[in-house]
């Protein structure tokens, strides 16, 4: 293979990257919404180094585990940033009804 056909598969393993994290992310506002509607907190410490586990227990390589856990704390960062936005602009949509 080239470095062109390298680079293409690359390109096709980011673009589903792309497409899963956005699907997880969807995901995980739609757990917030539901935590939210029990009364529960949005941050669950304890998943959240439940899955950084699991994603490190997983893991068969070339990544270390200490690059596993670094990506998957950041993907949970960025899922609660998403559900921090969703929380915004639907309380916004709300608002802007009232008036």
């Amino acid at each position: 293979m080239t470095i062109e056909d390298w680079r293409a598969e690359i390109d096709a393993v980011d673009e589903e990257l792309l497409r899963l994290l956005n699907a997880r992310a969807t995901l995980a506002i739609r757990v917030g919404e539901s935590k939210r509607s029990a009364g529960l907190s949005v941050k669950d410490a304890a998943r959240e180094r439940e899955v950084v586990e699991r994603a490190r227990l997983a893991n068969a390589g070339p990544l270390d585990s200490a690059a596993v856990a670094r990506l998957f704390r950041r993907i949970i960062h960025e899922s609660r940033r998403a559900e921090a936005a969703a929380l915004e602009e639907s309380l916004a949509q709300a608002e802007e009804a009232l008036t």
